[in-house]
């Protein structure tokens, strides 16, 4: 069966499911959305937000590109932290990363940095959204490569240094939530929000911790 003619019969029998359990399930969300967190993750297809943290829908405003990364220059991303914090008025905003990332393992892989550097014609996106993941590399290098030295496999060392690039991404990102006029308004308004930073293992479906911010660890510089 052609994949997008699964995907709308599956639409279906999902919707009827959930009438069946709530006839006013539908009606309810068309009323609007009151999520208490604002999620923002990676695009990779391994790491939908509302399955693996078993979320019904109405419970996440979600935001996804690669590499999890918060541009302050990204309308979108912005404009998206936005909505949530001031109009939708959420109480946490979670950045997601995930062990394996691609982006963040182009970050450690120089030909894709010659390709940026070597198109004229066309613009190479993925190497421009990824260049603040290699400055990242650039500042934390002997931690990230550390991280691999253990391993005699190549591979695996790789894969080693690319989690722990993970992680780092996670915690930067977070930092950099934390510094952006949005958030720094809102706890001066007295907002209770926090941030976290948390990693998902993809060969074991667990969520694990990084780090958390809340406005008495707030960075008063705004980005």
């Amino acid at each position: 069966m052609h994949l997008p003619t699964r995907f709308m019969l599956e639409n279906r029998a999902w919707a009827s499911e959930m009438e069946l359990r709530d006839p006013r399930f539908f009606e309810s969300l068309a009323t609007g959305q009151q999520p208490d967190v604002f999620w923002i993750g990676c695009a990779d297809s391994r790491v939908p937000a509302e399955r693996i943290t078993n979320a019904a829908p109405g419970e996440l405003f979600v935001h996804r590109s690669i590499a999890n990364l918060v541009l302050p220059n990204d309308n979108s991303i912005m404009s998206a932290l936005q909505y949530a914090v001031e109009e939708l008025k959420v109480g946490n905003v979670i950045v997601c990363g995930h062990d394996a990332c691609g982006g963040v393992r182009g970050a450690l892989m120089p030909a894709l940095e010659n390709e940026g550097r070597a198109a004229t014609e066309d613009t190479n996106y993925l190497a421009d959204r990824i260049r603040p993941l290699r400055d990242l590399y650039r500042r934390c290098r002997d931690e990230v490569d550390g991280a691999g030295n253990a391993e005699k496999d190549p591979p695996l060392r790789l894969a080693r240094s690319v989690d722990r690039l993970v992680e780092l991404n996670v915690a930067e990102q977070v930092r950099t939530l934390a510094k952006t006029r949005i958030v720094q308004k809102a706890w001066q308004r007295g907002h209770a929000l926090r941030l976290h930073g948390w990693v998902y293992g993809l060969a074991n479906g667990r969520l694990r911790e990084v780090l958390s911010i809340d406005a008495r660890q707030a960075v008063t510089e705004p980005a």
